[in-house]
């Protein structure tokens, strides 16, 4: 089955990334609690909040050893909202809690505003399929926040899209039926986090 990695930079370039071998992630008894401590760890050696990022490639590969082997993970979801389109399971959280782990449904047709997220992320499609299109500042001194498309890719289950911190992109649940992704967020910084407005070239705090 084909398994991929993808990371996009801050400069809307989606480069592909080695995925490890399922058969080398498979572990029994391997619990959404167990990855979020893995994680926790892993997150607890990096010195500056701001380099956390460097560490996809090891959380790439901790997602997809969740993904692998927890069934709760990969059938948790909500049917998308019949207002908005769209439904989030928050899977793990508290008081003062870093991450952001959750769920997320989009129903077919859906596209996300075209945002950032101030941290680092990682999302693994779980059902259906989702265009991802990347988007860059142009560099205008004028409107600094005027941005351009780089490029698109469709993403399918076993893939995953990790994130720098100020990559923009904009998700799409393309098919017949309902996309659900399993996405995960370092502690986002709100004044670092935007919407983006193409037609104005301004952006307002997500």
């Amino acid at each position: 089955m084909k398994t991929l990695d993808w990371i996009v930079t801050d400069d809307g370039q989606c480069q592909t990334r080695p995925a490890t071998r399922e058969w080398d992630l498979i572990e029994e008894h391997y619990y959404l609690h167990r990855f979020l401590t893995e994680v926790i760890d892993l997150l607890a050696q990096v010195k500056h909040e701001a380099d956390e990022w460097d560490h996809l490639p090891q959380l790439r590969r901790l997602v997809r050893k969740l993904i692998i082997n927890s069934y709760y993970v990969r059938t948790q979801f909500l049917e998308p909202c019949f207002k908005t389109g769209s439904s989030v399971l928050t899977l793990y959280d508290e008081i003062g809690y870093p991450l952001t782990v959750q769920n997320v449904t989009f129903a077919p047709g859906l596209v996300s505003p075209i945002h950032n997220h101030g941290t680092w992320g990682i999302t693994a499609v779980l059902k259906g399929q989702e265009k991802q299109t990347f988007w860059r500042r142009v560099g205008d001194p004028d409107f600094p926040n005027k941005i351009e498309p780089i490029g698109e890719k469709i993403i399918s289950p076993n893939e995953i899209v990790s994130f720098s911190p100020d990559a923009i992109h904009c998700v799409e649940a393309i098919g017949d039926e309902p996309t659900v992704s399993f996405q995960i967020y370092g502690d986002t910084q709100p004044r670092s986090r935007f919407f983006f407005d193409r037609e104005t070239h301004t952006a307002k705090p997500f």
